[in-house]
């Protein structure tokens, strides 16, 4: 069995290659607490086996999922895939384009949620020191969240605090 890295960063053209797709941002979401099949995968994001498969094999490739384990089932081989890393941190110049694949891939996530999301955008002015201070808290907030365990539902969370372009 594979060994799960608690941290990647991830910073090389093919690491930002790998994730160049919201589908494979949403299979890393969806494999974050538990192995599974394609089978499996393919009903809980509502896409065919076939995609799913292909952008498994892109992560697979990359060292971002493993199979964890198999089984026999009815004459064949039935894969576990699992994440092979806990968090991903992202730097360099592919940084800034990942996130709007992952961004893409929230609001896949966001349309087929089963409970109305909250989702709160909201602009306003703030200075240098109260933006540095209020991104702080929420990265604070958010990384010291203790995942509940396998019998919970699952919940996404995303946080952002960003200067738009052509903003003083």
């Amino acid at each position: 069995m594979a060994e799960i890295v608690d941290h990647l960063e991830v910073s090389s053209a093919a690491q930002f290659k790998a994730l160049g797709h919201p589908l494979r941002h949403r299979l890393l979401f969806a494999l974050g607490q538990e192995a599974a099949t394609i089978s499996q995968l393919a009903a809980a994001l509502g896409t065919a086996k076939g995609n799913v498969a292909h952008h498994l094999g892109v992560l697979r490739d990359a060292g971002m999922v493993h199979v964890a384990e198999t089984r026999q089932v009815r004459g064949g081989t039935e894969q576990y895939y699992r994440r092979s890393v806990r968090r991903f941190g992202f730097a360099g110049v592919g940084a800034r384009a990942n996130n709007t694949v992952a961004l893409q891939a929230v609001a896949a996530d966001l349309e087929t949620a089963e409970d109305d999301p909250l989702l709160t955008v909201r602009n306003l002015r703030l200075t240098a020191a109260q933006a540095e201070e209020l991104a702080e808290t929420l990265s604070r907030l958010v990384d010291g969240l203790t995942d509940a365990g396998p019998d919970e539902a699952r919940y996404g969370v995303v946080v952002s605090v960003y200067r738009p372009r052509g903003t003083t």
